[in-house]
């Protein structure tokens, strides 16, 4: 819903005190949020070549070496002597360079569930296997911190139809497909006179339902000044023309316009490559590259562009997936449904220029889970905690990840 009642109307049993965090006057970052969905297979966006083991159990599907002989075709691209970008992911080797890009591996929820709507749940409430957990991590963020500006109509808005799980509870939220014709349903013809309709008859309706009318419909008018179609990247970006790279087109114009918008969840789906994976150039299927060449371009575009551009605010982007795939191919050259994976962190205040572990867990078949899969080392919630605190401003951690304590591992800049 658009205006929201806040949190208080929604207060389960397991919930701290809440201290609301900071000021509009902050010099808290914008959020972005990405979700894989699929399972995206981490070991080919992010390639172990140090590991022997991944050879052994990838004889077909396996990225080459970055010292592999010459002449050898779509080999990785070295990051830190052990780990390598795809070819797919090489976009984003500049953002790495300049240290705005953190990669952390063998991470992942440390609930073992393999079916596609519970992971993405445990890793959209902040809290595997428990229904009793109210919204989504990013909405109670939203709900336990002060807006970035006391009169923005609109905090956060999903690129999706039905308002994603993980905004959920956060106030003057709104899924909003395209916004570039964002509108009330219904007639084009009479989309004005329905909007003014709407605001003249709720306006003086008791509250939530007067506040969530004017919220839509001051998000209307405040999406139709923006000029979302023309805008105009900087420093040479250049977006994709896919749906995701439209997506994170209209959302660096949604931040640079600086109406008030704080947090951007989007999907990009297609990663579930059970068959003909196709990780490089003229492998069969090349699915899984193009998804990767498309991601990799649309964020190294968003780098370019807000990320090394001019904004009010910072913008911290991460990047996730609800689970990996299994370390060893199958017999039809793809992967199935793993555990351990790789996650993504962007933004100038992130500590990045190099891959996050707790340990590389080895893919020797006998270290693996259940003889078959990369081990879970790193907690999401580590990454994303981390990340809410430092980089939003909020120390209600208790709240937006229930029943756990982080342990912060260096993501963030001091």
């Amino acid at each position: 819903m658009a205006g929201g009642v806040g949190l208080a109307a929604f207060v389960p049993t397991w919930l701290p005190q809440v201290v609301m965090a900071q000021s509009s006057n902050s010099s808290r970052d914008i959020v972005v949020s990405v979700f894989l969905s699929g399972g995206t297979d981490g070991m080919s966006m992010v390639v172990p070549y140090g590991d022997p083991d991944y050879y052994t159990g990838r004889p077909t599907i396996a990225i080459a070496r970055p010292d592999a002989a010459a002449g050898t075709a779509n080999r990785a691209t070295n990051l830190d002597g052990f780990f390598g970008f795809s070819p797919g992911m090489a976009p984003l080797y500049p953002a790495y360079q300049a240290g705005d890009l953190l990669v952390a591996h063998a991470t992942g929820s440390v609930d073992n569930s393999r079916s596609h709507f519970d992971a993405q749940r445990y890793i959209e409430v902040g809290k595997p296997r428990d229904v009793n957990v109210a919204g989504g991590w990013l909405g109670r963020h939203l709900a336990t911190s002060a807006p970035l500006r006391s009169d923005a109509p609109l905090r956060a808005i999903g690129f999706t139809a039905g308002l994603p799980k993980t905004l959920e509870l956060g106030p003057k939220a709104l899924p909003i497909p395209n916004p570039t014709n964002f509108t009330i349903g219904g007639n084009v013809a009479t989309a004005t006179a329905r909007t003014q309709w709407l605001a003249q008859n709720y306006s003086q309706a008791v509250n939530p339902v007067s506040a969530n009318a004017l919220d839509s419909t001051n998000t209307i008018a405040l999406l139709q000044s923006i000029n979302i179609t023309g805008y105009r990247p900087a420093n040479g970006a250049v977006y994709p023309t896919s749906g995701f790279g439209n997506v994170l087109r209209s959302t660096a114009a949604l931040i640079k316009a600086d109406v008030g918008v704080e947090a951007i969840h989007a999907f990009k789906g297609g990663w579930d490559t059970h068959s003909n994976q196709g990780n490089v150039p003229g492998m069969d299927g090349q699915g899984m590259h193009n998804n990767m060449l498309d991601l990799a371009n649309a964020l190294a575009a968003f780098h370019a562009d807000v990320v090394q551009g001019t904004t009010t605010y910072g913008v911290t982007v991460v990047v996730i997936s609800e689970f990996g795939r299994n370390a060893r191919e199958n017999g039809d050259r793809g992967t199935d449904h793993g555990r351990g994976n790789v996650a993504f962190t962007m933004g100038r205040k992130i500590n990045g220029g190099r891959v996050l572990t707790n340990g590389w867990p080895g893919l020797a078949r006998e270290v693996l889970e259940s003889g078959q899969d990369l081990r879970v080392t790193l907690d999401h919630r580590d990454i994303l905690a981390e990340i809410v605190q430092n980089r939003l401003g909020n120390p209600n951690l208790g709240v937006i990840f229930p029943d756990y304590t982080p342990r912060f591992r260096g993501v963030t800049k001091p």
